[in-house]
């Protein structure tokens, strides 16, 4: 007899309908899948076999083959146990295939028959409510994750043998937590700003980095608070939106990243990847691509300290993904592109030992090698960071005094009223923050008035800037215009734009 039921594989960030064709017929015992399977769905058979059998149901003593269409697509992954399961299951006359008519079914099984939770559910089911699909079979784990997706029944299942015995009864259990999207999300973060002392100038770029999402590079010795105020970072940032969160919450899910109960990412995701990482690691790759850190930092910050140490070839790969906000990852079964909005926080030393420029520790290192470091980062690349900041040694008095800076929540107020200003001129469109604009949207939103024109036009010859740093500057002005509360930049938001573009620290 054959029996048909649809499950589904993620290609990228999107889901693919699969037909799990099950048939058996007369022969030797022997279960035979096909259908460009990998070899974790080759050793569903095993898996299957047993949680039937330790399930107190009936495994047929006959031959099955299993069709995973459409042929051509690559199936990878334990996702095809319960389908294939329920497929036999149907085939045999144990379930009736009504059920199943209309719904997706995903999931691990175990030797004993119970469900394990999977990754992706989320494009999973997206994918579901997209094909007109009324119902999804998904582990119990994974129901929170599914119920995202609004206007689909979730049915979790805990185990083969409970679902079986739930169908015969007539009393398909459904999801009933309470929606992902009314929970509400405490922020949790590791540094306020006024625990930080001294630094004043350097909160404030931080400030206007986070206000437009603008990429910063922090230049200073070591101890100077370079790491600790990246890691203050996300306490001002805004709050993420829920269509945000839900493409963040995608990549996570397909990743398998996602932290236990808590289906929704609410937080914008700060990643800090070691400098041993690979090109892989970084940007994504693999024999079938996964997202790599600059995906899993979409709609976030991706921190990378002590940046001259990380491989030349491993930071060059970001100057499209920082220009264009996607990575399109190629090899011989195709291409894949994923999501790359990240905004860039980069800290590093003046040279090799740390102390070049400081008044009171004396450097060590030549000139030859003080210029080689420094040239570990290349000029395009710096080219594409909007802010670069100095982070100097802090005194004894600033350390030692009671006195607190002005808090994170404080800082995040005049953030959001910013990004709210943004989020007003640009509706309608893609764009989200000051960082995302085009030229075109550069030609009409920023315009200088004569005095602001003669400003950037001498800064162009005496800083021999290029076309990409005079829209980025350009963009900048427009963000400290709108923590302003500005209709139009003015010069002194242009003049502290241009203070941020880099000086050159080679002696």
């Amino acid at each position: 007899m054959l029996a048909r039921v649809h499950s589904c594989a993620i290609i990228g960030l999107d889901g693919v309908v699969i037909e799990v064709e099950v048939d058996t017929r007369r022969g030797l015992p022997k279960m035979t899948i096909v259908g460009l399977p990998d070899a974790a769905v080759q050793e569903s058979k095993e898996r299957v076999e047993a949680a039937i059998k330790n399930s107190a149901l009936e495994y047929p003593r006959q031959r099955v083959t299993v069709n995973l269409a459409p042929a051509a697509v690559r199936k990878a992954g334990p996702v095809y146990d319960l389908p294939i399961a329920i497929g036999i299951l149907i085939a045999t006359r144990q379930l009736p295939r009504q059920v199943f008519d209309d719904a997706l079914v995903i999931g691990e099984l175990s030797l004993d028959g119970s469900a394990r939770h999977v990754r992706g559910i989320l494009p999973m089911a997206a994918l579901a409510r997209q094909e007109g699909y009324r119902h999804i079979f998904v582990p119990a784990a994974d129901a929170p994750e599914a119920a995202l997706i609004p206007d689909i029944t979730i049915h979790p299942v805990t185990s083969l043998s409970q679902l079986c015995a739930d169908i015969h009864r007539g009393t398909i259990p459904t999801y009933q937590g309470n929606h992902p999207h009314e929970a509400a999300a405490p922020l949790t973060q590791i540094t306020d700003f006024q625990d930080i002392k001294g630094q004043e100038h350097v909160k404030r770029a931080l400030e206007v980095a986070a206000a437009g999402a603008h990429n910063v590079l922090m230049i200073g010795p070591p101890g100077a608070g370079k790491t600790l105020l990246a890691r203050a970072l996300p306490g001002i940032l805004p709050s993420m939106t829920i269509e945000e969160a839900l493409d963040v919450t995608r990549i996570y899910s397909i990743a398998d990243q996602l932290p236990p109960d808590t289906p929704l990412i609410r937080q914008r995701p700060f990643r800090a990847p070691h400098h041993t990482i690979s090109h892989a690691g970084l940007v994504g790759g693999g024999n079938w691509p996964t997202p790599g850190e600059i995906s899993l930092a979409h709609r976030g910050v991706l921190f990378l300290d002590e940046f001259p140490e990380f491989g030349s070839r491993v930071l060059e790969v970001m100057r499209q993904p920082l220009e264009d906000k996607k990575v399109t990852i190629s090899r011989a079964q195709g291409s894949l592109t994923f999501p790359a909005n990240f905004q860039l926080v980069a800290a590093m030393n003046p040279c090799p030992c740390g102390y070049y420029g400081d008044p009171v520790k004396e450097c060590t290192c030549s000139s030859t090698m003080i210029t080689r470091y420094q040239k570990r980062i290349s000029g395009p690349l710096l080219d594409r960071i909007d802010i670069h900041i100095e982070v100097p040694r802090v005194d004894y008095e600033k350390l030692s005094s009671d006195r607190l800076g002005e808090p994170s929540e404080v800082i995040r107020a005049r953030v959001e009223a910013a990004r709210e200003r943004q989020r007003e001129r640009f509706a309608g469109t893609s764009l989200t923050t000051n960082a995302d604009m085009r030229p075109t949207e550069i030609r009409r939103y920023c315009r200088l008035d004569d005095t602001g024109k003669a400003l950037l036009r001498s800064a162009m010859q005496q800083m021999h800037l290029s076309a990409r740093a005079y829209h980025r500057v350009l963009k900048l002005a427009r963000t400290i215009a709108d923590l302003a509360g500005a209709e139009n930049i003015a010069p002194a938001h242009l003049a502290e734009a241009l203070q941020y573009r880099p000086k050159g620290i080679t002696p």
